[in-house]
């Protein structure tokens, strides 16, 4: 998969996606990422982006000139189609069934705002798609760009070391959050491993840990049950989950 960032910090997409999972995909030429700087394509001998916005106010916006050249020479350097995707705070939520939908495409261009955002005109006319990571403001749309680019590029075939780690990850499948996980040692002052977890039995872990989902989904993340589509077995499940932490001894 092919990801181009027009941003003003191509620097800053590049090291945080040097490392780990996405660092390993790029290695391994399952990910193959490149900045581009709105600047290096301004006019004039100071390079300028942005200006002031029509009708007063604080801050500045970003320019459509600049944009629209950087973007004609993104769209030059590969022949393979992308949609224009502008990390916005005024986009859909960022979920990990859109992080699954966005993995599949061949290409990808992320367009990071800065100041007071973009100019609405290049956004109407050139933006396929508005994403948000979250309901809160940052600085510019450089560090929404590095969390999409990190849920999108570990989903690349071959990027993680054992392919049932995505699997098993907190929202996919059924959108459940995912169970409690232990390492060594099984005994600690902070706590034992259940002890179900060391017994063997595969389809007492399996059950356990489709409880644990099930119970730490209604205590955290409630709202995710009424889209689950739980089967009797499941309601079963958390409802033992829920007697057990009403009755004291955890969770069942």
């Amino acid at each position: 998969m092919r990801i181009d960032v027009m941003t003003l910090f191509p620097d800053f997409i590049a090291q945080a996606a040097a490392v780990g999972v996405v660092g390993r995909a790029q290695e391994r030429g399952l990910l193959s990422l490149h900045g581009w700087n709105p600047r290096d394509y301004a006019s004039g001998g100071y390079r300028r982006v942005d200006d002031r916005p029509f009708g007063g106010g604080p801050g500045m916006v970003m320019m459509i000139e600049p944009l629209q050249a950087c973007l004609s020479a993104v769209r030059a350097a590969d022949a393979a189609p992308a949609p224009l995707i502008y990390l916005s705070p005024q986009g859909t939520p960022l979920t990990q069934k859109k992080a699954r939908e966005l993995a599949a495409l061949p290409r990808m261009i992320l367009l990071c705002g800065r100041y007071e955002g973009v100019d609405e005109r290049f956004l109407e006319a050139e933006v396929d798609e508005e994403i948000s990571i979250g309901d809160y403001v940052l600085s510019g749309g450089e560090l929404a760009a590095a969390v999409l680019i990190d849920a999108v590029g570990r989903l690349q075939d071959g990027a993680l070391n054992d392919a049932d780690s995505a699997v098993q990850d907190s929202f996919e499948g059924d959108g459940l959050l995912d169970c409690p996980h232990f390492t060594h040692p099984s005994r600690h002052p902070l706590g034992e491993v259940p002890a179900v977890l060391r017994s063997g039995d595969h389809a007492a872990i399996a059950r356990w840990r489709r409880q644990q989902a099930l119970g730490r989904t209604w205590l955290r993340r409630p709202d995710l049950l009424d889209e689950a589509g739980l089967s009797k077995a499941d309601k079963a499940l958390l409802a033992a989950f829920r007697a057990g932490l009403a009755g004291g001894d955890g969770a069942g």
